[in-house]
C-alpha cells in the first residue's frame, strides 16, 4: 500500500522549466553560444549538467563562473516573478490527495529559487517536507536525494512512490529503488523511460493509479 508521494517540482508541481532554460540562454548568448531546445534537453534534463559545464571547456575560470551563476539566477528570479507557472490539475488532485498520503517534495532546485517559485502558488501546504539541492549534497540522477526524502518519511521503499517528468528524476528513482510515475513534458515527451512503473499523460490521472 502507498503511504508516501515524493514529487519532483519543476515540470511536475510547476511549469518553470521554460523560464530555467530561457535563463541560460540569455548567459551563453554572451558567449556566441546558441543553447537550442535539443541542447537543453541533453544537457540539463538527460546528463545533469549545464551551463557551467558548456563554459567551462571553453576555458572559463572558477571565479568568473561564479560572477555568471548569480546573474543566471537574477535573472531566473524575475522570470519567475513575472510569469505564469501554474499547471492544469494539479492543486485539484494534490487537495485530493492531501490528509489520505504523506507528500514531500524533492528537487534539484536551490532553496532560493524553490521559495521564489511557491511564494505565490499556494501549494506547499500540502506537503508534509521539501528537500532541495540546499538541503541535499548531490543532485539527481544520484538515489541521495530519494533516499534522503525516503529515511525522512520513515516508510519502506515499497510504500513509497515517485512522481517525475525527465530521464536524469527516473534514474535517480530506479537507483534509489523506488517504484516510479512518470509524467512527460513537452521538453521531455521524446526522452527514454525505460523502467518507468506509469506513464501518464497529465497529473490529474494520478489519483487513478495510487
Amino acid at each position: 500500500m502507498i503511504k508516501a508521494i515524493f514529487f519532483d517540482n519543476d515540470g511536475i508541481l510547476v511549469d518553470t522549466e521554460k523560464l530555467y532554460m530561457q535563463s541560460n540562454k540569455i548567459i551563453l548568448k554572451d558567449f556566441g553560444i546558441d543553447l537550442t531546445t535539443e541542447m537543453y534537453i541533453e544537457n540539463y534534463l538527460k546528463r545533469s549538467k549545464g551551463t557551467w559545464h558548456i563554459l567551462r571547456q571553453f576555458g572559463m575560470k572558477e571565479d568568473e563562473v561564479i560572477k555568471l551563476r548569480e546573474k543566471r539566477n537574477n535573472i531566473y528570479n524575475e522570470l519567475l516573478k513575472h510569469n505564469s507557472i501554474g499547471i492544469d490539475g494539479v492543486e485539484e488532485t494534490l487537495d485530493h490527495l492531501y490528509g489520505k498520503y504523506k507528500l514531500v517534495i524533492v528537487t534539484s532546485s536551490r532553496r532560493d529559487h524553490f521559495e521564489t517559485i511557491h511564494s505565490s502558488t499556494g501549494l506547499l501546504k500540502y506537503f508534509d517536507f521539501v528537500i532541495t539541492s540546499t538541503e541535499c549534497p548531490v543532485t539527481k540522477p544520484d538515489p541521495l536525494p530519494y533516499l534522503t526524502a525516503l529515511d525522512q518519511s520513515g516508510f519502506k521503499k515499497d510504500e513509497c512512490v515517485i512522481v517525475e517528468d525527465s530521464e536524469r528524476g527516473l534514474k535517480s528513482a530506479i537507483a534509489a529503488g523506488i517504484n516510479c510515475y512518470v509524467i512527460p513534458t513537452e521538453l521531455t515527451k521524446d526522452s527514454d523511460f525505460t523502467g518507468a512503473d506509469k506513464i501518464l499523460e497529465s497529473f490529474s490521472e494520478l489519483s487513478n493509479y495510487l
